[in-house]
């Protein structure tokens, strides 16, 4: 059986450019529809930023494959984690405490901080419950959701990869 052996710098290559690509679609969409991004959006937003730097140094260096691979297998179980929170908070928001009426948590401080340093990228203005762009019956939270989780698995096959 033929198979096909693609080297571990494009496995990380895909990733980085998969995460960005979707920072910058984002970015499209935020501008297009004139969206306000709320602060578990601009979270899960630095998250692939985040995660897309760590595959870009698993191009750079390859043989700490499994170490990049376990770090944004991590970023991404949080993402999920950040995702389905905010899944859940636009499926009960009658049961949902909105971002921003309590005392600001560590994501709502640090988010607050980015955006007052690049507002374009970080500036949180919107809802966390609002469910503002659809696609196929699926907010931008149920996406995020969906992708953090492809990239669990993406990771998970990084790691159990031979070299």
């Amino acid at each position: 059986m033929f198979a096909l052996k693609v080297p571990v710098r494009a496995w990380f290559a895909t990733l980085s450019l998969g995460c960005l690509g979707l920072v910058a679609a984002g970015m499209v969409l935020q501008d297009l529809f004139r969206l306000a991004p709320c602060p578990l959006c601009i979270f899960q937003r630095l998250l692939y930023i985040v995660i897309g730097g760590l595959a870009l140094l698993g191009v750079l260096w390859p043989l700490a494959r499994r170490g990049w691979a376990a770090l944004i297998g991590g970023l991404a179980l949080l993402g999920v984690g950040v995702a389905g929170y905010q899944t859940w908070m636009q499926a009960f928001p009658e049961l949902a405490t909105e971002c921003g009426y309590a005392e600001p948590n560590v994501i709502e401080r640090l988010v607050d901080w980015l955006g007052m340093q690049w507002p374009s990228m970080f500036l949180a203005t919107g809802f966390c419950s609002s469910r503002d762009w659809v696609f196929l019956d699926l907010s931008m939270a149920n996406w995020s959701l969906l992708v953090f989780a492809g990239i669990i698995v993406y990771a998970g096959l990084l790691i159990v990869r031979r070299p």
